[in-house]
């Protein structure tokens, strides 16, 4: 076995599942699975208005009480979802769509599926967290850039200096102060905003 396949199989060991589906054969052929590849399981039934807080992965059935409830969604938990799907109709796939669950399996379930669609909504789900990483840092940079330009017109305009020599400024005293270009920018732009709103 790889190193890279063995800590794949480690990590689902350390994996907390939780399974929201009714008792029976069904229920059971997918909890066997899930403790052969060796993950800590949680089991709740009736169906809870929200995805469960302690657990990593949720199995969930595409039920009716899904209809409308915001919290059954990749964004308002922090698990990976996988749906179990009874059926495959036009309501099912609205409810299942509503989700934007990270994999689904439709019955009969079987064992030998249960492993490769956790892997690949695992591997989904992270995926999702590094663009929303991405997406806040690209945010945070266009928030400092506009700040920094921000900046450069307030001094510009106060020594009469063109954008580059404001710039240089505004960097010179960012390493007087051993911190960020736009950190300077922001302290700048607060006491400016602050004499303006007392008439300084």
């Amino acid at each position: 076995m790889s190193s890279s396949l063995r800590r794949l199989y480690e990590d689902l060991r350390s994996v907390n599942v939780g399974i929201v589906y009714p008792p029976g054969e069904d229920r059971d052929i997918v909890v066997r699975q899930l403790k052969r590849i060796g993950c800590h399981l949680n089991i709740y039934w009736p169906f809870p208005a929200e995805p469960p807080k302690d657990v990593e992965v949720i199995f969930f059935q595409v039920a009716q009480e899904l209809e409308g409830n915001s919290r059954w969604t990749v964004t308002a938990t922090d698990a990976t979802l996988i749906a179990l799907s009874d059926y495959e109709s036009p309501t099912t796939l609205k409810l299942l769509i509503n989700t934007n669950a990270h994999g689904v399996i439709v019955r009969p379930f079987r064992s030998s599926g249960i492993l490769s669609t956790l892997v690949l909504a695992r591997s989904e789900k992270n995926f999702q967290l590094r663009q929303e990483k991405k997406i806040r840092k690209l945010e945070g940079t266009l928030k400092s850039r506009r700040q920094i330009e921000k900046a450069i017109r307030i001094v510009a305009e106060r020594r009469d200096l063109n954008d580059t020599e404001a710039y240089e400024h505004l960097r010179r005293q960012a390493t007087k102060l051993r911190i960020s270009v736009a950190e300077v920018a922001i302290m700048l732009i607060d006491a400016t905003d602050a004499m303006e709103k007392t008439g300084l």
